[in-house]
């Protein structure tokens, strides 16, 4: 017998196949002329409290401050239009919401990340379109902090992009808002994708912008540097690695102190960003961080034609004008077999929780959220 949902007007919509799961949810196609998707959110702590939720963020869809975030002709957030309620109105029902779905223009952020998923669902990519990846990013942040909105839990599994480096965001039931004067409380943030102020922060600590604006630094600089974590790497000296919050906490990063880790040679090296960037990094990351609009106004002046170099040998490898030649060709070493060569893995951070992917691309997410980003040949290539 096939899934259904409804909503409260009585409207009834019949679920296809089971597409992605989080630590929350379970996400399902919808069948349906629209490309819609619904999410159902198993086992909330108060459901009465989720169901408040999602009716605000609906009711929320018809405002001002949503609408100027959903125009543009391709989504860039997938905002619940509809609560509906599968197994009936009982105790056993199942409450969530139907929203768009991402996968009609978007692919998940990862496969930007990632070189084997890179190479495979998004083969033109340069290192411009990453650019333009984190300049999207940025400017999507900004827009929804100045709407009043905090994520708290962003991270690449809540993220799409498209080929061109349009990047919108899902789950938008987890993020921080007030209706009414009321406070709906947002998702702390996920291992490795966490402000240091916030790991081991009591349960309910509500997010804020200051942790959104250190994430969106940890992710732009995945995205320029073929998906390795800015605190990636084994520590320096006696100590363990335990994971990406450790060396956030003990402040092991290459931006700050080049002493502080040991990276294989294979990872991208630090002159590949622009100077400009490379501050804004140190102040995300060891003094005042930059806000979201900061980001976007460096990102879209180092994505001037002007800025950026294409290589002779190769039209896919494209980096800063800054650079006196190709970055890309040095770490494109050919290995015995005339293949890139692997690069040597630096030590894994514990995985983190899954959310709503397809599951084809499963695997490769694991790959970009739970390492440092260099596995493989991290070079842009044909």
């Amino acid at each position: 017998m096939a899934l259904t949902v409804v909503s409260a007007s009585g409207h009834t919509w019949r679920l296809a196949q089971r597409i992605g799961s989080g630590a929350e949810g379970v996400v399902y196609a919808v069948d349906d002329e629209r490309p819609l998707v619904a999410k159902l959110v198993l086992d909330p702590p108060d459901p009465d409290a989720y169901r408040r939720r999602i009716d605000r963020l609906v009711r929320q869809r018809r405002e001002p401050r949503a609408v100027r975030l959903l125009s543009g002709t391709v989504p860039r957030v997938a905002w619940p239009m509809v609560g509906v309620r599968a197994g009936g109105p009982g105790p056993g029902g199942v409450d969530g919401y139907l929203m768009a779905d991402m996968r009609h223009a978007h692919q998940p952020f990862a496969r930007l990340l990632t070189p084997q998923a890179r190479r495979t669902h998004l083969p033109r990519a340069t290192w411009a379109t990453a650019l333009a990846a984190a300049l999207s990013l940025a400017r999507l942040l900004a827009d929804l902090h100045a709407e009043g909105y905090v994520v708290g839990d962003l991270k690449p599994d809540n993220l799409w992009v498209d080929a061109h480096g349009g990047v919108a965001v899902a789950d938008v039931d987890s993020w921080q808002f007030t209706d009414g004067g009321e406070v709906f409380a947002g998702r702390m943030g996920s291992p490795g994708h966490t402000a240091p102020e916030r790991i081991g922060a009591p349960a309910g600590t509500a997010p804020d912008r200051a942790g959104d604006e250190f994430v969106l630094a940890v992710l732009v600089h995945e995205l320029l540097m073929c998906g390795l974590h800015p605190f990636a790497g084994h520590p320096a000296g006696d100590a363990d690695y335990l994971s990406y919050d450790d060396n956030v906490l003990h402040g092991r990063c290459r931006l700050l102190d080049r002493t502080s880790v040991v990276l294989p040679r294979s990872a991208p090296p630090l002159d590949l960003l622009p100077r400009r960037l490379t501050a804004l990094f140190r102040a995300a990351f060891g003094g005042v961080r930059p806000s979201a609009s900061a980001w976007a106004e460096a990102l879209a002046a180092e994505s001037r034609p002007a800025r950026l170099r294409t290589c002779r040998h190769d039209p896919l490898h494209v980096y800063t004008a800054e650079r006196p030649w190709c970055p890309w060709c040095d770490l494109a070493e050919p290995g015995a077999d005339g293949s890139a060569a692997r690069a040597p893995q630096p030590p894994a951070a514990a995985p983190l929780p899954k959310d709503t992917t397809d599951t084809e691309d499963t695997e490769s997410m694991k790959g970009t959220t739970g390492t440092t980003g260099t596995e493989g040949n991290t070079a842009w290539q044909r």
